[in-house]
């Protein structure tokens, strides 16, 4: 039986394709989705690929991942700088390992992108790299020891 891995994306991850493709490239959700996909089957994992512009949902899905799954794989777009819950629920799912993803690299950006709320909780961050960030977070999750 595989190893079930979520990937959770947040607010505005929909609109990948069409979305300042000079910041986040023309690659929709559904294309990193394929990604995963393939990549998830290489190393023996199931991946449940989830997106939602609500919160909420983000954390309901985190909760239930601490259940079900054997890591996290989140971008948490906008939510990554602003949310004390996604933060929390990550927490409350601690040992599981937690990679956070961003597509743009955000310490080259707007002061605001600076701080990551979802960093201090996480094993580790990829960013900057593009859509291969999720390919990255799923090789760190398979590596022994490495999260």
């Amino acid at each position: 039986m595989a190893k079930t891995v979520f990937i959770l994306n947040g607010p505005n991850l929909n609109a990948l394709g069409k979305r300042e493709p000079g910041i986040y490239g023309g690659e929709t959700l559904e294309g990193i989705e394929t990604l995963c996909r393939k990549k998830a089957e290489s190393l023996g994992f199931d991946i449940q690929f989830r997106q939602s512009n609500h919160e909420g949902d983000l954390v309901d899905w985190v909760h239930e991942a601490g259940e079900k799954a054997v890591g996290i794989v989140i971008n948490p777009g906008a939510y990554g700088h602003t949310s004390i819950a996604l933060h929390d629920a990550i927490r409350a799912v601690a040992p599981l390992p937690v990679v956070e993803v961003h597509i743009s690299n955000i310490h080259a950006r707007e002061a605001f992108r600076h701080v990551s709320m979802i960093a201090p909780a996480a094993k580790g961050m990829i960013c900057g790299l593009g859509t291969i960030g999720y390919v990255l977070a799923l090789d760190a999750l398979a590596a022994p020891r490495s999260v």
